[in-house]
């Protein structure tokens, strides 16, 4: 099979498209052929290296994060699936490697595809969604009846996060471009700021939660925002002592997230708040309630556009420059 590597970190994009064996399967994994995978921000940080203190992995590195298949063979403990299912996933951290025409995935990642989506869609939900449930469910604790700011909600994160959202009873305003307003009003969001005209900053308060897209410049001023006692979580901003306590990291790493997530964690008491960070996990049962949503609601993916397997570095570089509309995909 062909698979895209890289055989060191480098802040150049560049792969290779490499001859490999196709990957033996365990007991609990099933042999996935390969039909779309998503591109995405992350992708260019396990390129560069950024990522290595919660994901290091051995060199050379099949890359990508997330992908749709069939099942072509699967493992004699294997309970769930069966030779032929259409099937997705954001593929454990410890295990990546979406960017090949095969992939060896437990179990425990994998969900049925909703049978409302192609391939191409369903590629663009993991990864997203995963990340919009895990900071909804499991670090905001969010409840129902609360108002969430979302910022830079337009893209391919805020297609998914704005429907899991509605579907917990919250308001959600969002913030973005103005060509992204209908869209994100059409999917739930109950309120849009077009950031060229106003700042969020200036006419929000008393918000209960924050997702934030943005990164450490903005984490002042989404603090701001909330109420006393109110939640942030980041996505980009970067990750603190609880991010690694969490993690069950080893106490040198404890100490090093500590130092680095200081100042938003000092920020966050300032103003009588809670700061927190998500790497999004693998979760087949997670992914499968996300599956359940997709097809009652007929919640479609924000798709940019597509790209064949040998045009990968047009689709990373695509991806790098931050200008994609909604989920970069590539086709096998």
């Amino acid at each position: 099979m062909r698979a895209a590597q890289i055989q060191k970190y480098s802040k150049t994009i560049h792969v290779e498209l490499n001859r490999m064996d196709i990957p033996h399967i365990d007991s609990r994994e099933v042999l996935v052929k390969v039909k779309a995978a998503g591109v995405n921000p992350l992708d260019i940080m396990n390129m560069n290296g950024s990522v290595r203190m919660i994901a290091n992995y051995k060199l050379p590195l099949t890359l990508g994060n997330e992908l749709s298949g069939v099942i072509e063979a699967v493992g004699e403990d294997v309970l769930n699936f069966k030779v032929g299912d259409h099937v997705y996933t954001r593929l454990p951290l410890n295990k990546i490697g979406a960017f090949a025409e095969y992939a060896a995935v437990n179990e425990d990642a994998l969900s049925m595809m909703p049978e409302n989506l192609s391939f191409i869609e369903a590629a663009a939900v993991p990864l997203t969604s995963l990340t919009a449930y895990q900071a909804l469910h499991d670090v905001l604790q969010a409840k129902t009846n609360k108002k969430l700011f979302i910022s830079g909600g337009t893209g391919g994160f805020g297609a998914m996060a704005i429907p899991i959202a509605k579907s917990m009873g919250l308001t959600v305003i969002t913030s973005g471009s103005e060509r992204g307003r209908s869209r994100t009003l059409s999917i739930g969001a109950d309120q849009f700021i077009n950031y060229k005209e106003e700042h969020y900053a200036d006419i929000l308060s008393d918000i209960d939660y924050v997702i934030d897209t943005l990164g450490a410049e903005d984490i002042k001023a989404e603090q701001g925002i909330l109420k006393p006692h109110g939640k942030l979580v980041s996505l980009k901003a970067g990750p603190n002592y609880r991010f690694a306590v969490d993690n069950d990291f080893p106490m040198w790493k404890k100490g090093l997230f500590g130092l680095a997530g200081a100042r938003l964690d000092s920020l966050a008491r300032k103003n009588q708040n809670e700061y927190r960070f998500l790497f999004v996990q693998a979760s087949g049962i997670q992914l499968q309630e996300i599956t359940s949503l997709i097809e009652k609601d007929d919640i479609k993916p924000s798709i940019d556009s597509t790209y064949t397997f040998d045009d990968i570095e047009k689709a990373l570089n695509k991806v790098s420059t931050g200008h994609s509309q909604g989920k970069v995909i590539l086709t096998f």
